[in-house]
Order: structure tokens, then sequence, then C-alpha cells
């Protein structure tokens, strides 16, 4: 089962992803995401997800791609070992801004400004 808690900010939103982002799981997820309109970026901590498939990778890249497209920037933060290495099998590790604790880029996609994204606890 995939919860999801929200902790929004000013123009941050970081959701807190816990459990399994797999086929059949993920609407929860979706409409957390597609919920945030008023953020100028939304983080998925991704700390306490322990599995995601392939339709979990295409649900992410479809988050990324609507988000972008409203001028929302998409990040993914404190990814699990399991859940990297599967971004970096599919390489979509270069598709997307991923950071981990303290908001240090892993593999930054862009040249502009980063907003500095305050650090909020998943519990």
């Amino acid at each position: 089962m995939l919860t999801i808690y929200t902790t929004n900010g000013s123009k941050v939103a970081v959701l807190c992803v816990r459990g399994r982002i797999v086929r059949g799981e993920t609407e929860v997820l979706r409409n957390a995401v597609l919920g945030q309109r008023k953020v100028s970026v939304v983080v998925l901590d991704l700390a306490r997800v322990n599995t995601i498939d392939a339709g979990g990778l295409g649900l992410l890249l479809e988050l990324r791609q609507h988000t972008e497209s409203s001028g929302i920037e998409f990040r993914l933060k404190n990814v699990t070992k399991l859940v990297m290495q599967v971004l970096e099998i599919t390489r979509l590790d270069t598709v997307f801004d991923i950071s981990v604790e303290n908001d240090v880029p892993v593999a930054p996609l862009r040249q502009r400004p980063r907003i500095l994204v305050e650090t909020a606890v998943c519990t």
C-alpha cells in the first residue's frame, strides 16, 4: 500500500512517499502530485519506498512531464539504493533531478538557479 504525507512551504511541496510505487497502487501518488498547483517545486522524498516497477517508473515520468509543462520543477530526494539501481539500469537517473540529504544534487539537469528546498522530515 502506498501512502503520501505532504508538507507544503510557500513555494515547495515535499511529498513523503511510503510503500511500493507499483502498477495498481499509484493513484494516490498521481492525485497528490497533480493537486500541487500553487508551488514552484514538487519534491518526492523516496526514503521509505521499498519497491518500484515499470508502472511506477511510467508514473514518475508522467508526473515529471505534467509538472514541468506547468512550470513546476519536479525532483526526487532520498532515493533508496534499490530504487536508484532501477533508475540507473533504465538510465532514468539522467532524466530526473535527484538529490540526497541536505539537498546536494546527485544529477543536476539544468543550469538555471535552483530554489532551495527546506528539509522536511518524513517519518
